[in-house]
């Protein structure tokens, strides 16, 4: 094991997908309660893009390159872990590299019957699915589930764990293909988004108790419009903008709640907590093969630049992932 190790960094500090360069940095060293893993998968995510255009810092401690999530080889263990397990990981930062490192509580063991590419594509999604539409949003069986954005890597997600749940889900794209697809995954109803009416369509349904949004903007007034009494509208995201016009007397007719929340930035022992949770409740889903990853794409790690030049295109179905070989 070398000293150094190729990882992806911003040239600038800040720019294009094309200010993606591979370089030779320091291998990480893991500190206590730290493992070092030998990375063979990484997710590629939005909120990387967002750092490479210099408006998502990584929390502090975390490292300077990109990367959320990884599966790989523990190289040096800690915690539950030892040498040569397999694991994926959620990372405040590097993953975009040959080596990280993580909180060992913060790894989970790859599920039985998923390669390394599949495995990446997992912990940052379903953390963040997990966190927002069953804890911020409550979502209970039998409820109802609207889902927009329901063919990128958190979409495709949410439809899954949502149905292995027990809920209904109404699913939101930006084409006929793309509504096929979110389908395909197992939502009950898909809205093509750019021609249909998603809160009419929701409304003739009899309405969402929750709905995970990433889009904002002109989406929210809908989204109110779409839901039930009691409903509870989570984001995760403002792809279509940032700011939004609140109308509160229809929020308070509706008893409604609206909420959000970031993963990045919670503390270790939050990220502890959401992790053993996740580990409890979804892992037997993907074991059981009703929640499964969907790569759309995968790229070698010097071609990250490509990678992020795909998500940004928008015309993915799931999951980008860079390998490293």
């Amino acid at each position: 094991m070398t000293e150094t190790m190729t990882a992806i960094a911003i040239e600038g500090a800040k720019g294009p997908a094309e200010a993606l360069k591979a370089v030779e940095i320091p291998r990480p060293e893991p500190k206590d309660g730290q493992i070092l893993i030998r990375v063979r998968a990484a997710g590629v995510n939005r909120p990387d893009i967002i750092q490479r255009l210099g408006f998502y810092p990584p929390p502090p401690g975390s490292p300077e390159t990109m990367g959320l999530e990884v599966a790989g080889d523990v190289v040096v263990g800690a915690g539950r872990w030892k040498a040569g397990d397999r694991v994926c990981a959620l990372l405040g930062g590097g993953g975009y590299a040959q080596f990280a490192v993580c909180d060992a509580r913060h790894a989970l063991p790859i599920p039985k019957g998923l390669d390394f590419i599949e495995a990446a594509a997992l912990p940052e999604t379903v953390f963040t699915v997990f966190a927002n539409v069953f804890e911020h949003g409550r979502l209970q069986p039998g409820e109802t589930l609207m889902v927009h954005g329901a063919t990128s890597g958190i979409g495709t997600t949410a439809i899954q764990m949502a149905k292995a749940y027990g809920a209904k889900v109404i699913a939101t794209a930006r084409s006929p293909e793309k509504a096929a697809a979110a389908l395909a995954l197992g939502a009950d109803i898909a809205v093509d988004a750019k021609t249909q009416d998603f809160a009419e369509i929701a409304k003739q349904d009899g309405g969402c108790d929750v709905i995970l949004d990433m889009v904002g903007g002109g989406y929210f007034a809908k989204d109110l419009d779409a839901l039930k009494m009691d409903g509870r509208i989570v984001f995760i995201a403002s792809l279509g903008g940032g700011d939004v016009t609140l109308p509160i007397g229809k929020l308070m007719q509706k008893r409604g709640v609206v909420t959000g929340s970031t993963l990045r930035p919670r503390n270790a022992d939050e990220k502890a907590r959401l992790a053993s949770a996740v580990e409890a409740l979804v892992w037997p889903w993907i074991e059981a093969g009703k929640v499964a990853p969907k790569v759309d794409a995968t790229f070698p790690l010097a071609n990250a630049a490509q990678a992020h030049a795909h998500l940004e295109a928008g015309d993915h179905v799931g999951k980008i992932v860079l390998t490293t070989g």
